[in-house]
């Protein structure tokens, strides 16, 4: 089977099919091209979804990545990263095996073509130049032939014409004679040429077109072949990476196999554990007996003192835990806003408003009024320092010693702290020892560098060590406080506190005063000027959820009020509200609005009405 004999006669659908041939080419080219394009944006998207889905370097996020389902889920994110790589390697190996290798062959294959069908466009042209040779031949030996007739037939003429002369006669037998020469001479031309046509025929179609169609045969099937190649290895490239997404798929697998409910319940455990013991049952409350709420403007020693029919400090008559206690509403009830009010917005003066009885004309400390009316009628805190604490969380500033936490959590970030500040020492004298040893090399090879250069730094090491060791000793110290504290009690459950407080293992019964500072802050003054002479057993029980307090009157709201501070609330031009507190002087009336919304309002920004029992009272 050959092309050369078989396809002797079709030249120009030899062209066609080789051309086409290397279109097919191209147009496989074109399709591995878009599908290596296609691996690339599809492991870019695989990445870019792993990497938003990545925990945040120092964040929440962060933290919550210690549980096994959230591990598992990073190990997922990571394997796809793996698998997005694979994908990668799978547009290369087809980049550089297929696109490449083939873009090259195209480019040779075509001029491999161009010179074949060159040759067998140069032998047509030969053929068709010794056809015309041979038919120009032709022509003129069969013009010379009848030129050569015509001559003979003229002679004859001539020669029986009586009338023709002699010499005239001669002359045309002498024409006639060199016409017939012509004539064998034509003959035997076109003889030569017509035999050399047919031997160059013979060989073109037997000998030089065959080796032409031979070479274009072994140039197409070559193509075929490569293409077929191609093929396997475009199946090859995705083939060799199927173990490593096989792997990637198996790490996914594994680290699903790895979760555990239970170690992560243990972990909500570890992380949310406060320590705190469950309250104690809660006391009947007795309401068929007389009760009498005495709010004194007295001072603190006062207070304390004639409280006889007041429950006492460290009661357990409320039903709710400390914890639970929101804290802007315990910030309303232990502090009025700290500046005066604002005047109303009319030019009216306050003592224009009807505000039922006229508030007293003395002006208080405002913290001191506070807790001296919330030491008589609702006595749930035990020391000032735990106010001081709780401001602080609410400011977002918590102590070096961690108290503002719960003890076990307390505890953990205490131990974490002494175990980040042992890896910081151990750094420092891995340091601290390769430095000595340079040391030891510049003084054993003095050429080599100054052995005092490093005496400065090798200085610096040992104070930040000793710094380092202070510091740890410090919060190893709290941890064993804290760790000292945390075993199971036998004593009764006590009430625990959601500001916590570190107490003194000695269970100190009394507290440096709280003072309140110009901007209205509080400090902690550690001198003993001032002690609260209250019974160890009254601080056994720390706070309990208040209990609201009773509305003694309604008021409606003369002008609208932004409450932009700590305790105060907005009200609306026209809003009725329920009063719990009059002015006690500074200013201020305590309303409220609803269950959970009440606060301090310019006494001149409402009108009040008091009801006729609180007015008796």
């Amino acid at each position: 089977m050959s092309w050369g004999t078989e396809l002797w006669d079709q030249f120009d659908n030899l062209e066609k099919h080789t051309q086409w041939g290397i279109d097919v080419l191209e147009k496989y080219i074109k399709f591995v091209k878009e599908r290596t394009e296609i691996e690339l944006s599809y492991a870019k998207q695989l990445r870019n979804l792993s990497k938003k889905y990545q925990p945040k370097k120092n964040s929440k996020e962060e933290e919550e990545y210690r549980y096994t389902s959230t591990r598992a889920f990073l190990a997922t994110l990571n394997e796809m990263n793996d698998y997005a790589g694979q994908h990668e390697v799978i547009s290369e190996n087809m980049t550089s095996l297929i696109t490449g290798e083939l873009t090259r062959y195209v480019q040779e294959l075509k001029q491999e073509r161009k010179s074949h069908f060159h040759d067998g466009r140069k032998a047509q042209q030969h053929i068709e130049t010794c056809w015309k040779q041979l038919e120009a031949s032709k022509r003129r030996f069969e013009r010379d032939c009848k030129e050569a007739d015509r001559a003979q037939q003229y002679f004859e003429k001539m020669d029986a014409d009586i009338n023709v002369t002699k010499a005239d006669v001669e002359k045309a037998r002498q024409q006639a004679q060199l016409r017939h020469q012509m004539a064998e001479d034509s003959k035997a031309e076109y003889s030569s040429t017509l035999q050399k046509f047919n031997s160059e025929q013979h060989e073109h179609y037997y000998t030089h077109i065959p080796n032409i169609f031979q070479k274009i045969q072994e140039m197409e099937e070559r193509r075929i072949v490569r293409i077929g190649e191609s093929m396997k290895t475009f199946a090859e490239v995705d083939r060799q990476v199927i173990p490593i997404i096989g792997k990637c798929l198996d790490e996914i697998t594994k680290a699903a196999e790895s979760v555990d409910h239970k170690n992560d319940s243990q972990m909500v455990i570890e992380a949310f554990k406060s320590g705190f013991e469950p309250p104690g049952d809660v006391d009947f409350e007795d309401f068929t007996q007389p009760m009498k709420r005495t709010v004194s403007e007295s001072s603190l020693s006062n207070s304390r003192g004639d409280g006889k029919s007041e429950p006492k400090f460290g009661s357990k008559s409320k039903g709710k835990l400390w914890p639970f206690i929101k804290k802007n509403k315990l910030m309303s009830l232990l502090t009025s806003p700290h500046q005066p009010p604002p005047p109303p917005p009319a030019s009216a003066s306050p003592s224009a408003v009807p505000n039922g009885p006229q508030s007293p004309k003395q002006q208080k400390e405002p913290l001191s009024h506070r807790f001296n009316e919330f030491m008589t009628s609702k006595p749930k805190i035990h020391c000032f320092r735990s106010l001081k604490r709780g401001l602080s969380l609410k400011l977002g500033a918590g102590p070096e010693d961690f108290s503002n936490l719960p003890p076990e959590q307390r505890r953990k970030k205490l131990q974490q702290k002494v175990d980040e500040l042992n890896r910081d020492i151990q750094k420092e004298m891995d340091s601290r020892d390769a430095l000595t040893k340079m040391k030891d090399v510049y003084i054993k090879n003095p050429q080599m560098g100054d052995a005092a250069s490093v005496d400065h730094r090798l200085a610096e090491l040992g104070q930040n060590i000793e710094k380092l060791r202070l510091e740890v000793q410090k919060f190893e110290g709290w941890l064993a406080e804290v760790e000292g504290r945390l075993p199971a009690r036998t004593e009764q459950p006590r009430r625990q506190s959601g500001v916590y407080e570190a107490q003194n293992p000695s269970g100190v019964n009394s507290c440096a005063q709280d003072r309140e500072s110009p901007d209205g802050s509080y400090t902690e003054e550690q001198s003993q000027e001032t002690e609260m002479k209250v019974p160890a057993t009254d601080f056994d029980d720390e706070f309990d959820d208040e209990e609201p307090l009773p509305t003694i009157g309604t008021c409606k709201a003369l002008y609208t009020f932004e409450g932009q501070n700590e305790g105060t609330i907005s009200v609306a031009e026209g809003e009725m509200l329920y009063v719990i507190e009059e002015d006690k002087g500074d200013g201020w009336t305590r309303i409220r609005r609803n269950e959970d919304e009440e606060g301090y309002v310019p006494t001149s920004y409402v009108e009040v009405y008091l009801d006729k029992n609180a007015k008796d009272s």
